[in-house]
């Protein structure tokens, strides 16, 4: 069945969220501490964006992604059931919800995710892609060691921003976050798969790298709370075999001026933006211009 292709509105169409009003800055900005830790560790864990009313709208239009004949499938950038193709380890992993459904559209200007991404990009906040990442209960799979920017270098400059938002409690055991601190500091490194081997990553470290993933930092956050970081920030998650699943909608934004890097596509399905111009239009709306 098709929709709307929601990506041609570039503004809030519910009342979900607050407008941005007088004062909101003040309301949602980072401390100096805060900003400061993004800085020497890559990450910063815990805001709230989200309260109970909005994670209900959002669970609710996430369960009819869940059904491959869902309203609206062929607008994905991509959709997969299972990122793994092992059946007992499920990721469903997709990009481009904001396309398909309203909550999921008005998030982008959530004022409490655009305040504090504005701060830690250092400019005005426009949108790259969304991402779901979902465990099923009993039998959720990981997410392999990467870093962001080893899938984003058709891009440049490296001015990016992750923000990742639980829509269940995220803990350990159900295969939360976990996040390799200082690791933004070390160089690129090549992909070596997002599913599966949660130790391919060390074929392409030193000894003393791959000597940190023993204490890696487990993100545990209510519903609701999100963890920002880094481009070159190393992470990745656990299995998930706990009686309730996880689910978490991602938030990719990159600082207004970045510009393409390739004459291909950068999104599927997307136009191509020829290497060398600035990254705008329908598919990456500015969301917040700096103060």
């Amino acid at each position: 069945m098709s929709i709307e292709d929601l990506s041609q509105i570039h503004r809030p169409i519910t009342s979900l969220f607050p407008g941005l009003k007088d004062g909101d800055f003040d309301r949602y900005c980072l401390s100096s501490d805060d900003v400061d830790f993004f800085r020497e560790q890559g990450y910063l864990a815990g805001i709230q964006l989200l309260d109970a009313a909005q994670i209900e709208v959002l669970k609710r239009e996430l369960a009819e992604f869940f059904d491959p004949e869902h309203a609206g499938h062929a607008l994905w950038h991509e959709y997969h059931t299972n990122e793994s193709n092992d059946p007992d380890r499920v990721l469903f992993h997709a990009l481009g919800a904001w396309r398909l459904r309203p909550g999921f559209h008005d998030l982008l200007w959530n004022p409490a995710f655009l305040i504090p991404a504005c701060q830690l990009l250092g400019g005005g906040v426009r949108f790259w892609h969304d991402q779901l990442f979902c465990k099923p209960a009993k039998h959720g799979g990981n997410v392999a060691w990467h870093q962001d920017f080893s899938y984003w270098t058709r891009t440049q400059p490296m001015a990016h921003l992750t923000c990742w938002t639980g829509l269940d409690r995220a803990t350990q055991e159900n295969g939360c976050l976990q996040y390799i601190p200082q690791s933004h500091h070390w160089d690129l490194l090549p992909i070596t798969g997002l599913a599966g081997d949660m130790t391919a990553i060390q074929s392409v470290l030193t000894d003393a790298q791959w000597e940190t993933f023993q204490n890696p930092v487990s993100i545990e956050l209510e519903p609701g709370q999100c963890a920002f970081h880094h481009p070159l920030m190393v992470h990745g998650s656990f299995d998930n075999r706990t009686e309730q699943p996880r689910r978490a909608v991602v938030l990719n934004v990159i600082r207004d001026g970045v510009e393409s890097f390739t004459d291909d596509e950068l999104l599927p399905g997307v136009p191509v933006i020829p290497s060398g111009q600035k990254m705008e239009g329908q598919f990456f709306p500015l969301l917040y211009s700096a103060q």
